[in-house]
């Protein structure tokens, strides 16, 4: 059996206290209306899973779909105006 060598803890994973930094914190609120609109997107797929579709239904499906392209669009320009690169 092979023994196990623990190696010394960094400082920085000492420093960890497991929240979130406020630069990760800045992202998650850069990217919480795609996270909405994905979440919406994957309530009314899981509303069609045991029923037939209507026409109701696949606009529904179709309008949740467009949004979460216009806000990954809307992502994607923001992101690339701010790091100042041609698209």
């Amino acid at each position: 059996m092979k023994s196990i060598i623990t190696l010394p803890a960094s400082s920085q994973a000492l420093a960890f206290d497991g929240e979130p930094s406020d630069a990760e914190l800045d992202a998650i609120e850069q990217e919480l209306p795609l996270i909405l609109a994905e979440r919406d997107l994957l309530d009314v797929e899981i509303a069609l899973l045991d029923r037939p579709v209507t026409e109701l239904d696949a606009q529904r499906l179709r309008r949740h779909r467009r949004r979460v392209l216009a806000a990954r669009r809307d992502l994607t320009n923001r992101t690339t105006a701010q790091s100042g690169g041609a698209a």
